[in-house]
């Protein structure tokens, strides 16, 4: 298995898809991995997202996840564009390298995000989470590798998933994860795809976030055959932050969950009582929500009062 991956485009430099001859300008390298790098271009319209993948079956993959995505998209009336170019590209010593583009999305991590806006706003990014995860579930697809890397939150606690290397047709052998957010590394379920095992994952990085340092320290002092979903649950009946979040928990480990849409809406139900009994102190995510649909509003009145007159 090749773990490194040595080519580079230069800031600045244009690549020309070698069969549907799309140009793009570099701005500069995102992300790398060993399965290919992802970069920042501009085309003559729009900021894209390149994948440039060493492994051209693997890449492959995740252009079928977000071909499924766009399908399942269409299908509930949305427009929402994953995938703009799927092409070949010769590099310099005559090797053929496959990349995709696809859309720019602008945000910063989950960790970063809620560093700089509070872990009040979880709840609000959660559902969101929770919902990206139904989509992909709906599709035929789960994501496999749902770790804080791959989750980019922007304004408002809109979410969105990035690489998707690890998503996996639903019935198949999860193709990649990482260990802490795995239910077989916990003792908890088998590797395969089924919607459950990414609401597993979303429950183990509740804990991360709010106990990371206990999370890591079990790690270290548990040994394989004693890990368990009720070790995990120890730490966040131990932490007052999830306290109300415990029934949800237990569910997303015990597997009964069918699918994120279920697990988003009892999700949905415990944000709504949590609010009640502190509605006189409104959540910071709550007042920028509020906000950002007053904006929407405003907008919309000056449009229909232009129409009229």
């Amino acid at each position: 298995m090749t773990t490194s991956f040595k080519f580079e485009l230069r800031p600045g430099s244009v690549v020309t898809g070698k069969w549907r001859q799309g140009r793009y300008r570099v701005e500069r390298l995102l992300g790398e991995g060993a399965n290919g790098k992802v970069y920042l271009v501009q085309n003559d319209r729009e900021w894209l997202a390149m994948k440039i993948g060493i492994d051209a079956v693997d890449l492959q993959s995740e252009i079928n996840v977000l071909k499924a995505m766009a399908r399942q998209q269409r299908q509930s009336g949305g427009r929402e564009c994953f995938l703009h170019d799927v092409d070949d590209l010769v590099v310099e010593d005559g090797k053929e390298l496959s990349f995709y583009t696809m859309r720019y999305i602008r945000g910063t991590t989950l960790a970063g995000y809620l560093q700089e806006h509070g872990l009040e706003w979880f709840p609000l990014v959660g559902l969101n989470l929770l919902n990206k995860l139904a989509g992909l579930h709906k599709a035929g697809w789960v994501f496999g590798d749902l770790k804080m890397e791959n989750v980019l939150v922007a304004d408002y606690g809109h979410v969105e998933l990035v690489d998707f290397g690890g998503a996996t047709s639903i019935g198949k052998s999860i193709r990649q994860f990482t260990e802490i957010y795995d239910r077989g590394y916990w003792n908890s379920g088998s590797r395969s795809a089924d919607p459950r095992y990414d609401l597993f994952s979303f429950g183990v990085l509740c804990i991360q976030i709010h106990e990371g340092k206990k999370l890591y320290q079990l790690t270290k002092d548990l040994i394989p055959q004693n890990r368990s979903a009720e070790e995990l649950l120890r730490i966040a009946e131990g932490c007052q932050s999830l306290k109300a979040s415990l029934p949800w928990l237990k569910q997303a480990f015990a597997g009964s969950f069918p699918d994120a849409a279920e697990g988003a809406e009892s999700w949905r139900s415990l944000m709504h009582r949590r609010s009640v009994p502190h509605a006189s102190a409104t959540p910071s995510w709550l007042k920028g929500l509020v906000a950002a649909t007053g904006a929407l509003l405003a907008v919309s009145i000056v449009w229909l009062v232009s129409i009229m007159l």
